[in-house]
This record gives structure tokens, sequence and C-alpha cells, in this order.
């Protein structure tokens, strides 16, 4: 696997809705620098670099004020990475890790020190060679207090993980809407699945994230605006966003990320519902302190 993919674009433009005050791009990625962070062996993709600084820069040029880094599946469980960006972001950035189940309780407690604050689990078969269920439940009745569990899957499995979701004693915050085929509209089947999920429990988040991966209509993704607003609009306190910045395999069709910030007041056209979004949401998983 010699050739290394970008996945970003090389100059989004800035977008026409600037965010609130204190707003926070809540699913983000690095990659590297390789030189300094190899990748996995098990990797199923190299991205070319995509380090903090240009993670940060991009923040500033679209009117952000905080990061949330998602460990990338190419790092596998060495986070190292992922903590090298959060502690070079000034107290900016907070972080989702990826774990060995059998990790020690001092090192769980290293990466809190770190600044990360929850732990994802990846069920997408092109990534990952394995998700063992059992193991997942396990380390998830070990996580420091705040902690919460990101999961990622796609729609056509949603089913099959629901007792591993039910089991699971922390919040879970859900990425991407579990990839929902968002051409079938607002009450298509993938998202009456998906809202029978959140009714099951109050504390399952979600991110109302990627329409440049969910939306094969292409930009400006009216199809997932159309999809995702009522279910915004109806679980508003559990929804957070983000850019998903570097786009992780995303080899053609990169999408702007001028764009993908104007599709917010769209998904959340309200100053209301852009605050929770935007700032107080993600605020309440991943800086509570903060809150009082």
């Amino acid at each position: 696997m010699s050739e290394r993919i970008t996945s970003w674009h090389s100059s989004p433009s800035t977008p026409r809705y600037a965010p609130p005050e204190g707003a926070i791009d809540a699913h983000c990625h690095v990659f590297g620098p390789m030189a300094d962070f190899p990748f996995s062996p098990k990797a199923k993709y190299h991205p070319k670099d995509a380090g903090p600084e240009m993670l940060f820069a991009l923040r500033d040029h679209l009117g952000f004020a905080r990061n949330v880094i998602v460990q990338a599946s190419c790092h596998g469980t060495n986070n190292a990475a992922t903590l090298n960006g959060i502690a070079k972001s000034n107290g900016k950035a907070r972080g989702v890790a990826v774990v060995d189940p059998a990790i020690s309780e001092a090192d769980l407690s290293a990466l809190h020190e770190g600044g990360i604050r929850g732990v994802r689990f990846n069920f997408l078969k092109r990534l990952v060679d394995d998700a063992p269920k059992d193991k997942f439940i396990e380390v998830a009745k070990r996580l420091p207090a705040g902690w919460h569990i990101v999961i990622y899957f796609e729609a056509d499995i949603l089913e099959e993980l629901r007792p591993f979701m039910d089991a699971i004693p922390v919040p879970i915050v859900v990425d991407h809407m579990g990839r929902p085929d968002v051409t079938q509209g607002p009450n298509g089947a993938d998202m009456k699945a998906f809202r029978r999920l959140l009714d099951s429990r109050e504390d399952i988040w979600f991110k109302a994230t990627c329409p440049d991966r969910l939306d094969p209509t292409g930009d400006p993704w009216n199809a997932f605006a159309d999809a995702v607003a009522p279910l915004v609009s109806d679980y508003q306190d559990r929804v957070i966003w983000g850019t998903d910045w570097p786009h992780p395999n995303m080899e053609s069709n990169i999408p702007d990320d001028g764009h993908l910030v104007d599709m917010i007041p769209r998904i959340a056209p309200t100053a209301v519902l852009q605050k929770k979004l935007l700032v107080t949401n993600p605020m309440r998983l991943y800086w509570p302190e903060e809150l009082g």
C-alpha cells in the first residue's frame, strides 16, 4: 500500500454561514504526520499527512472555536497522533480514542489526562477486521467517569447491533446517524429505524454529519437536508455536528468544507437549534466542567 491518499479540499471556500461564538467541530481527525506517528500495520488506507496545524487552520478559516479529534482507523489503537493534536490545541481540543479492549486502568487514566473523553467502536468491515462485541462491552464497563462510547456502523446492521448497544452502560454517540439512506426521505425505513433506536434510550446521541458520504445527489446535498432537519429538530438535545475533515477515504467527490458548514442552517434553521448543535451539546459531552 505505497500510494498515499489525499482526501481533503485544497482550498475550501469561506462559508456563508457564521457559526455562533464557541462553536465546536465535534468530529474531525488528524493523520500523522507519518514520520512521527506511523500508521497501523492493519490500516486499510494510508492518507497523506494532515496534522494538527492543518486542522487548526481550517478551524479558524471556518469560524469554529474548538475541535473534537476522533481517532482515525488508519492509526489503529495507537492514539499518539490524536493525543498530539489535543496537546497542541492550547486547550481547544478533546478527543475520542480507539483502544485495545485489554487496555489497563493506568492507560485509560493517561488517555483521560491527555484529553480523551470517549472510545470509538467501528463496525465497518471495510475499515476494520475484527469488532468483538463481548470485549467491547467489557471495556465500556471500565471507562473513566464521564466518558461515552462512539459507534460507527451502517444502517443494514442496526437491528443486529441493538442488543449490543442495549448492554452498553454509558452514553452512546452514533457516528453519522448510522449511515441511513437519506434519499428515502425523513420518513424512510432507515430513518424510522434510527428513531426507534433514539427512542429506546435517552442517552443515545448522534452526529448529524457527512452529507458528502450519505447523499448521492451531490453538493448541495438536498436529500440530506430534507431527511436530517426533522431529526435534528425532534432530538435537539442529543445531536452534535462536525466536518469529518480530512474526510478519510474520500478520494473522489471530496467535499468543500465551506459548503459543509453551510449545511448547518439547513438542518438547524433557528439560532436556538444552532447553539445546541454546535455549542451546548458538544460542551456537555466534552467540556462539562466548564458548564458549571
